[in-house]
């Protein structure tokens, strides 16, 4: 019985897991002046109690903490996935010139250090990856030193700088966070509202009620009319002479018909130019006209049309039916023809009730089947970026090879999955409550098993002269994330979700992430944070590896 406290097997690396996991999420709870750093607390536990000698298997604790990284940076990957494209083309390449600025910086700060202080490279190659809290970087700079002929550092050095260094790196990235939020007297409501502002601003769906009174247009078939920019808007339905219809290809359009219309915010302007001025209507004042016309949203649980295009599946011409917008993520969008169709997809259509029963036969429109997680493509997901994340790249000059690490290759995977699935007929849909079960699970073991293995020789560092190595590894963490915030609040004007997902993902640290999303309520710090976190992640591995070189 004794063992189960006091020893390293199965039964008691569950249960300290478990201790730590749950004491740490439930002091989480707590908040000081309106503040908690959440589920960071868990590795504040884990440090604590394996300095009092509660210890876990080396080999299970490296497991746990690698495992769980993945499932944080897959669920994140899936997620993002799908308007990652989008969000570069959007600030993509600044956001990343900004995040290798970071690393820099931090790769600048650490010589002068080493240049001042004389401290060995070894030690502050160390220091500098547990202050960026990146665990890749340290396996690189052991495994750069360890494979070394000539190597005359101890890889023991590297792990206990990172150990006393890596708290000071979590904290002090959340300190500056909140620090900046009050300098900049950030109101967090108007922030979001911003970045609603800017998205719905793109291609969310808007409806229009417009008159035809173009005389270009009198007399011709829909289909003449829209040749060029028929996939920018949907028309709904038609009324003319005092009837509604729902349009088809060779529908007749005539001076004084009106039509309901859904375009995105960016073609308003088009639409009216083609068609007519907007009319003061309401949907209402369509169903009045017509009784038998109805709109109903149909959930797409059918996987056999995950990745159709609405214009090959012609439900217009099969059921007598409109579909009008399609909503994704709780973001509606116009429903063109090109738009491929996913998982999960809640699709709005206008028609009579008969007909609207026979398209859910096809659509599925089955919610309870949507409970059900499609596993499948997240462990062969995992599979594939595992293998990805081990792939070494060789750069010409450098002796050893760069990987991508155990985070990077699955993340990346993940994003391309999550974009490409649907084009591929790869069902990836997952609920938003399944998404975040996988999430806070692979984020809590990560954290815990961090602490486990830093608390070890957290202490003793510290009395051995290691007080020290917590002031450079704050000067590495406070300097360069302190300077980028600036430069992008000030200089690039980066709303504060941005700049979250920006630090939390240039530092590649996933407990800052957490903590800007339950703190502020929001995911969109986690498409920034996907955005950069793949070259950041790339650019950590070798400036730790270079460090190493240099060194030697």
């Amino acid at each position: 019985m004794g063992s189960l406290f006091t020893g390293t097997g199965i039964a008691h690396s569950i249960l300290l897991f478990a201790f730590v996991i749950g004491l740490g999420l439930l002091l989480g709870r707590f908040k000081i002046k309106g503040i908690s750093i959440g589920s960071t607390w868990i590795l504040f536990v884990g440090i604590i109690v394996s300095h009092f000698g509660l210890r876990c298997n080396p080999t299970v604790l490296q497991f746990m903490k690698d495992f769980g990284l993945i499932l944080f940076v897959f669920s994140i990957g899936l997620q993002v996935g799908p308007g990652f494209f989008a969000s570069f083309k959007k600030g993509g390449v600044k956001l990343n010139l900004l995040a290798v600025s970071l690393v820099l910086l931090a790769v600048l700060v650490t010589f002068v250090i080493h240049w001042v202080t004389g401290e060995d490279l070894f030690t502050m190659t160390g220091v500098m990856s547990g202050a960026v809290t990146n665990t890749p970087g340290l396996g690189a700079a052991q495994q750069t030193l360890s494979d070394s002929v000539t190597a005359t550092g101890d890889a023991s050095v590297l792990a206990s700088a990172y150990a006393v260094a890596y708290p000071i790196g979590v904290l002090g990235v959340i300190f500056l966070i909140i620090l900046s939020k009050g300098i900049f007297k950030i109101d967090l409501d108007k922030e979001k509202a911003a970045l609603d502002k800017d998205q719905d601003a793109g291609e969310t769906a808007r409806r229009m009620h417009c008159q035809v009174s173009n005389p270009a247009i009198f007399g011709k078939t829909i289909a003449s009319i829209v040749s060029d920019m028929g996939d920018k808007f949907v028309i709904s339905r038609v009324m003319h002479d005092g009837q509604i219809i729902i349009p088809r290809s060779d529908t007749v359009l005539y001076e004084g018909d009106k039509l309901l219309l859904v375009t995105d915010h960016n073609h308003v302007d088009n639409v009216r130019i083609i068609f007519g001025e907007e009319v003061p209507m309401h949907q209402s004042d369509w169903r009045a006209i017509d009784t038998e016309k109805v709109d109903r949203k149909l959930v797409v649980t059918n996987s056999a049309l995950t990745g159709k295009k609405l214009s090959e599946l012609g439900f217009r011409r099969r059921y007598n039916v409109s579909v009008t917008r399609v909503s994704r993520s709780g973001i509606e969008l116009v429903a063109r023809p090109g738009l491929m169709l996913n998982m999960g997809d809640r699709i709005t259509v206008v028609g009579t009730e008969e007909d609207i029963k026979a398209l859910s036969k096809e659509i599925g429109n089955k919610i309870s089947s949507l409970d059900r997680p499609n596993l499948v493509p997240i462990f062969f997901g995992i599979v594939l970026g595992v293998i990805l994340g081990s792939v070494p790249i060789a750069f010409p000059g450098i002796p050893q090879p760069v990987k991508l690490g155990l985070a990077g290759g699955p993340l990346i995977v993940a994003i391309l999955l999550g974009y490409f699935g649907p084009r591929l007929k790869i069902t990836t849909y997952t609920t938003i409550s399944a998404n975040m079960m996988i999430r806070e699970i692979g984020i809590s073991f990560f954290m815990a098993a961090v602490g486990i293995g830093a608390g070890r020789t957290f202490v003793s560092s510290i009395v051995s002269g290691g007080y020290l190595w917590i002031l450079y590894g704050a000067l590495i963490t406070i300097i360069p994330v302190l300077t980028i915030i600036l430069v992008s609040r000030l200089v690039f004007k980066l709303n504060f979700y941005e700049i979250c997902g920006l630090i939390s993902g240039g530092t590649t640290d996933p407990a800052v992430l957490a903590f800007s999303q339950n703190m502020y309520g929001t995911d969109y710090a986690s498409i920034n944070y996907a955005t950069v976190y793949p070259l950041t992640m790339f650019m950590r591995v070798l400036v730790a590896q270079l460090l190493i070189l240099i060194a030697l």
